[in-house]
């Protein structure tokens, strides 16, 4: 897998293994094993929420 940086680019996606679920991110991040796919997919949305807001403080920090 092509892994991207941090500040890269963030796009998620669903992987099931048996009967649970998981979200994981092109940056590498994966959210834990859930039972539930509701709260896998409610991670990748913290996930994204979280690096968004990370990143545009990382771009703020940058401009003078």
């Amino acid at each position: 897998m092509h892994e991207q940086s941090a500040t890269g680019p963030h796009h998620t996606t669903m992987t099931e293994r048996g009967s649970f679920a998981l979200a994981r991110c092109t940056c590498g991040w994966t959210g834990p094993a859930r039972r539930s796919r509701d709260r896998a997919r409610a991670d990748a949305e913290e996930h994204l929420t979280t690096t968004k807001t990370a990143d545009a403080g990382e771009t703020r920090a940058a401009r003078p």
